[in-house]
């Protein structure tokens, strides 16, 4: 890895026009460096008000700043349309962790405890007891993209139960 990267573990969330709104988001984080997206999942609002989130989380290796990061982060949720406060989110992407590796990441105080819905998809691309949760199950959403692309993600969207 460049002296000059960072891995930055990013969690994503909608439940309002996800599948667009996950479309753009992956485009865009696409740009910033290499990228490595978890599935998405479908998982109840946490405070039992409003829809079903489609969450997700990546890992990306970027030349990119923590500060340069976390100001692009939110303008990437302004472009999406996101309200603060609402039960309606279009876009939701928090900074979760960061580092030179991925056994030197340090945690956002901000953002501790996790929730699950940051765990569960988290832990499918890092193996640390942080993102460790027992016995539960989520449907996955079935997207097939061509992430490969950076000229666009196709997707077919389907619950997988």
């Amino acid at each position: 890895m460049n002296a000059n990267e960072t891995i930055f573990a990013l969690a994503l969330a909608s439940n309002l026009n996800p599948e667009q709104h996950f479309q753009v988001a992956y485009q865009t984080i696409l740009s910033w460096g290499e990228v490595q997206f978890s599935h998405i999942y479908q998982i109840p609002c946490r405070d039992g008000v409003g829809a079903d989130y489609w969450n997700s989380a990546c890992l990306l290796k970027s030349s990119k700043t923590k500060s340069q990061l976390e100001i692009a982060l939110k303008q990437l949720e302004t472009a999406s349309g996101r309200i603060r406060p609402s039960h309606q989110i279009s876009l939701d992407v928090d900074l979760i962790a960061w580092g030179n590796s991925l056994e030197k990441m340090q945690f956002n105080p901000k953002k501790m405890p996790l929730a699950v819905d940051v765990k569960i998809p988290l832990s499918e691309l890092w193996n640390h007891s942080t993102l460790h949760v027992a016995g539960s199950h989520f449907p996955k959403v079935d997207v097939h993209s061509d992430v490969q692309s950076n000229a666009h993600i196709q997707t077919n969207i389907q619950v997988v139960e």
